[in-house]
């Protein structure tokens, strides 16, 4: 299962400068969670994603607490979009899509017999 573009994304943002985007829940944006999220990062490059990525221990818990979710920045307020954009170096506009999270992949359970 891929783990979306959270190591090799266009861009980066701190997760305390994505407080405008969070509950995503609450966003009027289209937003895609789970199975949805890893089909529309998997179809886009990784250059046309923005990563968020923890800050400290705190905000590390959150990310992986939550489902890998990706948001499209087209459908994005101007509101938000003006948020971000200062909290950025690249111009936001140059992104597609936003991932917050990302998918666990499965580990397999090996006993240390196996060493």
């Amino acid at each position: 299962m891929s783990i979306g573009h959270f190591f090799d994304a266009g861009g980066y943002l701190d997760y305390g400068d994505a407080a405008a985007l969070l509950p995503v829940e609450e966003l009027q944006a289209r937003v895609y969670t789970h199975r949805e999220a890893e089909r529309a990062l998997k179809d886009a490059s990784a250059e046309s994603v923005l990563a968020i990525r923890p800050t400290g221990l705190a905000s590390s818990y959150a990310l992986t607490q939550r489902p890998l979710t990706a948001v499209e920045v087209a459908s994005l307020d101007d509101e938000f979009r003006e948020q971000l954009d200062r909290a950025l170096d690249p111009d936001l506009a140059q992104f597609e899509l936003i991932q917050l999270g990302r998918a666990t992949t499965p580990a397999q359970n090996r006993s240390l017999a196996e060493f």
